[in-house]
C-alpha cells in the first residue's frame, strides 16, 4: 500500500493550490482517506477527510469554506482544491487512508500515510 501526495509549491496569500493523493492500489479499498498538515513546531493535525464509499467529507473548522476534498475513483486519487489560502496554511501536508470503518480527523486511526509535500504561502 502506498499513498504519494504530490501539489505543494509556494503561493501567495490569497492563491489556490490543488494537492493530490494517489493510491497504488483501488482508493475504495480503504474506508476513508483524510489530508493532515504539520507547521513548524506543531503537532499534525486533521485538515479533511472523505469517505471513499459515499463522499461523506468532513473540514477543520481552521479551512472549511475555502477547501474542498474531493476523489477520482478512476485515477485512484484524492486530492484538496486550497483556496483562498493564508500564511498559516503554511505546512507540510500529508494524506493518510484507514482500512476500517472509522472517520476522524485525528492521526491515530489511519494506518497508511503518504510522504508530505510542502505547501508554503507567502509574498
Amino acid at each position: 500500500v502506498q499513498l504519494q501526495a504530490s501539489g505543494g509549491g509556494l503561493v501567495q496569500p490569497g492563491g489556490s493550490l490543488r494537492l493530490s493523493c494517489a493510491a497504488s492500489g483501488f482508493i475504495s479499498d480503504y474506508y476513508a482517506i483524510a489530508w493532515f498538515r504539520q507547521a513548524p513546531g506543531k503537532e499534525r493535525e486533521g485538515v479533511s477527510c472523505i469517505t471513499t464509499s459515499d463522499d461523506n467529507t468532513y473540514y477543520a473548522n481552521s479551512v472549511k469554506g475555502r477547501f474542498t476534498i474531493f476523489r477520482d475513483n478512476a485515477k485512484n486519487t484524492v486530492y484538496l482544491q486550497m483556496n483562498s489560502l493564508k500564511p498559516e496554511d503554511t505546512a507540510v501536508y500529508y494524506c493518510a487512508a484507514v482500512s476500517r470503518p472509522v472517520i476522524s480527523l485525528l492521526p491515530r486511526p489511519y494506518q497508511y500515510w503518504g510522504q508530505g509535500t510542502l505547501v508554503t504561502v507567502s509574498s
